[in-house]
C-alpha cells in the first residue's frame, strides 16, 4: 500500500465562520490552528497547504484565564539599540483585538513560506459582521 500525497490540484478548500464570543483565547486558537493547516481531514499532507479558510467574528469577546490580561506581555524590537517596546494583553485588546488573535494563531502554525500562506487563508473581525458573505461560509462549532 502507497502512502497518499495530496497535490494542489486535489485539494478542496472550504470556508467556515467561528464566533469567538465567550471563547478562551488559546483554546479556540489551537482549533482554528489545526483547520487552517488541515489536520482535521483525512487528506492531511505535512508538506501541503491543505488546510480551510476560517473568519472569525466577535473578537472583542473573548476571554482569557487567571490574570493574563496583566501580566501576559507582547514584545516588539525595532532593531535599533534600546527599541525593544513591551504591551500588554489588556493594551493590545484594547487596541486590536484581531491582532492578539491572529498572533496567536500564527504561532501555532509552521515557521517559513508554509505557514505564511496558511496565516493568509485566516481573516478576523472584531465585530459580528465581515466581507466574506459571497463565499457562503458554514458554522463551525468550537467544542473543547
Amino acid at each position: 500500500m502507497k502512502s497518499y500525497t495530496a497535490s494542489a490540484a486535489t485539494i478542496e478548500r472550504k470556508w467556515y465562520v467561528v464566533d469567538a464570543t465567550g471563547h478562551t483565547l488559546g483554546r479556540l486558537c489551537s482549533e482554528i490552528a489545526a483547520i487552517l493547516r488541515g489536520k482535521n481531514k483525512p487528506t492531511f499532507t505535512p508538506s501541503m497547504d491543505t488546510g480551510d479558510y476560517v473568519i472569525i467574528v466577535n473578537s472583542d469577546l473573548i476571554k482569557t484565564t487567571g490574570k493574563k490580561l496583566a501580566q501576559k506581555i507582547y514584545y516588539n524590537h525595532s532593531d535599533y539599540p534600546g527599541g525593544m517596546r513591551e504591551t500588554t494583553l489588556a493594551t493590545m485588546m484594547a487596541k486590536d483585538s484581531t491582532e492578539v488573535i491572529r498572533l496567536a494563531i500564527k504561532g501555532m502554525l509552521p515557521k517559513g513560506p508554509l505557514g505564511r500562506d496558511m496565516i493568509g487563508k485566516l481573516h478576523v473581525f472584531a465585530g459580528a459582521e465581515h466581507t466574506h458573505a459571497a463565499q457562503m461560509p458554514e458554522v463551525l462549532e468550537i467544542k473543547y
